[in-house]
C-alpha cells in the first residue's frame, strides 16, 4: 500500500546560477520547519538538498528537486540535465572531484557533495548518464528505522 503524500513541491535549479544558488535547499529546510519535522531531521535534509542542489548549479545545465512529505517518510528526487557522471563509484569516494579550476576558485568542488548526501540519508540511489545528466533518490524514514 502506497502511502499518502502529505505535501510535495518542485524546485527549478538552473545551473550557472550563483546568485540564486541554496535558494531551494533554504526553501525546504523551511517547509520542513514549518510542518513540525524533527529538527535533526530538518538539518539532514537542509545538508542533502544543499549538496545536491549545488551539485545541479556546478555540473549541469539545469535541474529540478522534487519534494514529498510522507506519514513515515520524506523523498528528495533531483534530476539534472548536465554532464552526467562517468564513474559513480570514483564520484562517491570522499575527496574526488571533477570540480574546474574556476569552480574551486568559488570555494566548492572539494569533493564532499556525493559522501555528504550518502552520509546524511537513510536510502541514496544514484543514476547517471554521461552526456544527459544525474538523477539522486533519497528518503530520511521519519520512524528512526533506516532502509
Amino acid at each position: 500500500m502506497r502511502s499518502k503524500t502529505v505535501f510535495q513541491q518542485e524546485f527549478k535549479i538552473k545551473g550557472g546560477d550563483f546568485v540564486n544558488a541554496g535558494e531551494s535547499s533554504c526553501k525546504i529546510r523551511n517547509i520542513l520547519k514549518e510542518i513540525g519535522i524533527d529538527a535533526d531531521i530538518v538539518r539532514r535534509l537542509a545538508i542533502i538538498a544543499y549538496e545536491a542542489e549545488m551539485n545541479v548549479v556546478l555540473y549541469a545545465r539545469h535541474g529540478a528537486m522534487y519534494l514529498f512529505v510522507y506519514p513515515d517518510k520524506i523523498l528528495l528526487k533531483i534530476k539534472d540535465m548536465g554532464q552526467g557522471i562517468e564513474n559513480i563509484d570514483l564520484a562517491m569516494r570522499p575527496g574526488y572531484s571533477t570540480a574546474t579550476e574556476e569552480i574551486r576558485e568559488m570555494g566548492f568542488g572539494a569533493g564532499m557533495g556525493l559522501p555528504n548526501i550518502k552520509k546524511n540519508a537513510d536510502v541514496f540511489k544514484i543514476t547517471s548518464k554521461v552526456g544527459k545528466g544525474t538523477a539522486l533518490e533519497i528518503i530520511i524514514n521519519l520512524n528512526g528505522k533506516n532502509g
